[in-house]
């Protein structure tokens, strides 16, 4: 599966003009994602929009107004979510009467795929994963499935997730995340909790190798608490797939939260010291599918053949990528591998 376009909508300028060398601060916890200016669409329903699908239209409609896809795939944990609150919560003051619609329409998960149809007029498959943190992985696996028994289409997929106030009180309260730490000394910090963040990319994928950024070549997702577990699969997952490691980045999906850290060591120590680690999340904060970031990033380096030197951990001689290797783990439980080529 080869990726032939992307846009990315993040708390940096990953949008329009990149700009990876600076770094917005973070503030009070949080990553807020950079709001793109949507043309075309009335105003009217531009306020009747949840953040999440205001980026989702960001950076699918630029995508699929210049191409025409086969489907919509998207991949999110939260969004929606807003909105379905918001509904809820005027079931209760207006006492069951009657209620504002647009917040029951934009109150799914799937208001995002939804929107991205209506106003392409776009009548093909469309499909919405919600699957916490595997979510935007299932979405690639679904496009990867599809293209496999419809070669010669193409898809829009992406992973959208926005700061949602009910989900953040609720993972904060739970401990996932802290008010103190900032995106500045994240990873410095050896204390639980990390920072929270938002965003959205998007993709065209298709079987057509000739001019694509990169080449998706593997996804393997699964369910584990178990360290050991991790490393075992990590290992075998290099072993069956990736037999020569030079001239590879491994993107780590690191988050600044202690319980976490033993994960992605295990990682690193089985990748082997010469490989050199990138990690991301200092520039969007943790949410369910900041993996799909992690890909944007990816096809960044590819075609760029490096990063800025923030985004390394370790000292390194590398001046040509042929393969990115992201792992990325969410709250723990929900783990992936993606590699990806030129």
């Amino acid at each position: 599966m080869y990726i032939h376009q992307h846009i990315c909508i993040s708390p940096q300028q990953t949008n329009g003009v990149v700009d990876l060398e600076m770094i917005n601060p973070s503030l009070e916890g949080k990553l807020l994602a950079i709001e793109p200016q949507l043309q075309g669409i009335p105003p009217s329903m531009l306020r009747r929009m949840s953040k999440a699908v205001r980026m989702g239209m960001g950076a699918g409609l630029p995508l699929i107004k210049e191409k025409s896809v086969d489907g919509i795939i998207i991949g999110t944990a939260n969004g929606g979510m807003e909105d379905c609150i918001r509904f809820l919560n005027q079931i209760i003051d207006y006492d069951e009467g009657l209620l504002t619609p647009a917040n029951f329409v934009q109150s799914t998960p799937n208001a995002i795929g939804g929107q991205l149809s209506l106003i392409t007029k776009n009548r093909t498959y469309n499909a919405t994963h919600v699957h916490n943190g595997l979510a935007f992985e299932n979405a690639l696996i679904d496009a990867q499935m599809s293209l496999l028994e419809k070669p010669g289409t193409q898809y829009l997929v992406g992973g959208v997730d926005e700061i949602s106030s009910y989900n953040y009180n609720i993972d904060y309260l739970a401990g996932w995340y802290d008010k103190v730490k900032s995106n500045e000394d994240l990873y410095s910090s050896q204390s639980p909790g990390t920072i929270a963040g938002e965003g959205a990319a998007m993709f065209i994928v298709n079987d057509v190798a000739d001019a694509a950024f990169g080449r998706i070549a593997i996804i393997e997702a699964f369910q584990s608490t178990d360290k050991e577990q991790v490393e075992a699969r990590f290992k075998s997952f290099l072993d069956t797939y990736i037999p020569d490691t030079n001239h590879t980045l491994f993107i780590s999906g690191e988050n600044g939260d202690s319980r976490f850290l033993p994960a992605y060591a295990t990682c690193e120590f089985a990748i082997g010291s010469s490989i050199p680690v990138a990690r991301f999340k200092h520039l969007t904060g943790e949410y369910p599918t900041a993996s799909s970031f992690a890909l944007w990033l990816a096809c960044h380096a590819l075609k760029h053949q490096g990063l800025p030197a923030h985004f390394y951990k370790n000292e390194h001689n590398l001046a040509q990528i042929e393969q990115v290797i992201i792992y990325n783990q969410y709250q723990g439980r929900q783990h992936s591998f993606i590699l990806v080529s030129r």
